[in-house]
C-alpha cells in the first residue's frame, strides 16, 4: 500500500528528543523558546507563541482579538471542523461564506456580500486550504473597508507564499498546526504568529493559565502549552520544511504533467501563489468508484472533507447553519486527495499516475 500520508522523522529528531528526556525538563522550557524563535525568524515575524495544538492556537488567537460571546466571525464552510469550533469555543458564532470554485478558499465576492449583510461581524478567519494561499489582497482590502481584523488559519500551509510573502504574516494573527500529517510535525502542537505586541501578550497569558509570574494569575487562562519533547521534534522538522515542501511541489508537478484522465479534475495552478500541497486534491464525479479503484490498487487516499462544516451533526443547532453553500457542497461530494507527501519514491508516483490514467 502506498500511504496517503507519512511523516518523515529521522535520527535528528530522535537525538533531540533524547536530549530532552535526559535533561529531565519535559514540560515547556528552553526547547519551546528556541522553537518559537526559529519559527518567527523563518516567517520574519515579531512574535511566535507555541501551543498544544493548531486548534488551541486558533482558540487563543480569536480570544486575544477580543472575540467573545455574541460576536460573529466570518469563515469558510469547507475546512477541518477545528476552524469553526475555535469560534464556538469563544462563545462567538461562525458566519459561513462560500468558497471560490477554483482555489477552494474563501470567495472574496461572497465575503463582500457577507460583510454587507452582517455589519456586526467582528473578525474574518481565513483558511489557506490544502496549502494554497487565499486571495489575501482582496480579503485585506475588504477587511480594511469594513474595519474587521483578519486571522489566518495556516494549519495546512507551512511555508506557502502569496506574491512572495509567507502566509501567516498578513493578518492580525495566524495559527499553525504540527499534527503528524502536516507539512512538518512536532507530534502534536501549534503556533501563533503575530506582529502585534498586545496580541502576543494576551496569547502568552491564555496558553499558560493567565500567568505572567508563576502562581500570579492575571486572568483565567488554559493549559495550552507545548512541551519540550514536542518542540524538540519541531525544531528539527523546521530545518527540513523547505526541502519537504519542494518535494511536495515536485510530486505535484509530476501529477500535473502526467495525469491525463479526463474523468478527474486536477487542482488549479494559480499565479502569485506558491502552493505547498499539504494535499493534492482531485475532483471526481463518481468518487465512490474511484476510491474503491485506488484501494483495490493499493493506493491510499483521503477525503477532505465529505461534509461541509454547517452540515455536520454537531452543528445541527448552531445558528446560521441552515443556509446554502453550493460550491462547498459540490466539492464535498467530489473531492479526493492522493498521496503527495515527501516520502514518495519515483516508482510510487509512476504507479499512482498509471492507476489513475486507467480508471474508467
Amino acid at each position: 500500500m502506498i500511504p496517503h500520508a507519512k511523516p518523515l522523522l529521522g535520527k535528528e529528531e530522535e537525538d533531540r528528543v533524547l536530549e530532552v528526556l535526559r535533561s529531565g525538563m519535559l514540560a515547556a522550557g528552553s526547547y519551546v523558546q528556541e522553537f518559537e524563535e526559529q519559527f518567527k525568524s523563518y516567517h520574519d515575524c515579531r512574535y511566535a507563541i507555541a501551543t498544544s495544538s493548531g486548534t488551541t492556537a486558533l482558540h487563543v488567537s480569536l480570544a486575544a482579538l477580543g472575540i467573545g460571546a455574541g460576536d460573529k466571525v466570518i469563515t469558510t464552510p469547507f475546512s477541518f471542523i477545528a476552524t469553526a469550533n475555535a469560534i464556538l469555543f469563544t462563545g462567538a458564532t461562525p458566519v459561513f461564506v462560500d468558497i471560490d470554485p477554483v482555489s477552494y478558499n474563501l470567495s472574496p465576492t461572497q465575503l463582500h456580500s457577507a460583510l454587507q449583510d452582517n455589519p456586526e461581524v467582528k473578525a474574518i478567519l481565513v483558511v489557506h486550504l490544502f496549502g494554497l494561499p487565499a486571495d489575501m489582497d482582496e480579503i485585506l482590502e475588504l477587511a480594511a473597508k469594513y474595519q474587521v481584523p483578519v486571522l489566518e488559519d495556516c494549519a495546512q500551509a507551512h511555508g506557502a507564499t502569496y506574491r512572495g510573502r509567507k502566509v501567516g504574516t498578513f493578518g492580525k494573527a495566524a495559527a499553525f498546526s504540527f499534527y503528524p500529517t502536516k507539512n512538518i510535525t512536532s507530534g502534536e502542537g501549534g503556533m501563533v504568529l503575530t506582529n502585534d505586541p498586545a496580541v502576543e501578550e494576551k496569547v502568552r497569558l491564555l496558553v499558560n493559565h493567565g500567568q505572567r509570574q508563576r502562581y500570579h494569575h492575571d486572568l483565567v487562562g488554559y493549559n495550552f502549552r507545548m512541551t519540550n519533547i514536542h518542540a524538540a521534534i519541531g525544531l528539527e522538522q523546521l530545518k527540513k520544511l523547505d526541502l519537504y515542501n519542494q518535494r511536495r511541489i515536485d510530486n505535484a508537478k509530476f501529477y500535473n504533467n502526467n495525469i491525463v484522465n479526463s474523468q478527474v479534475e486536477k487542482p488549479a495552478c494559480l499565479p502569485d501563489k506558491e502552493h505547498v500541497y499539504h494535499q493534492y486534491t482531485l475532483k471526481v464525479k463518481d468518487r465512490d468508484a474511484f476510491a474503491a479503484y485506488l484501494a483495490n490498487n493499493h493506493i491510499g487516499y483521503g477525503i477532505h472533507y465529505p461534509l461541509i462544516i454547517p452540515a455536520q451533526p454537531a452543528y445541527r443547532n448552531i445558528p446560521g447553519c441552515l443556509g446554502t453553500w453550493q460550491v462547498a457542497a459540490d466539492l464535498a461530494n467530489t473531492c479526493i486527495s492522493i498521496p503527495v507527501h515527501p516520502a514518495l519514491a519515483p516508482n510510487d508516483l509512476t504507479t499512482i499516475v498509471e492507476v489513475i490514467n486507467t480508471f474508467r
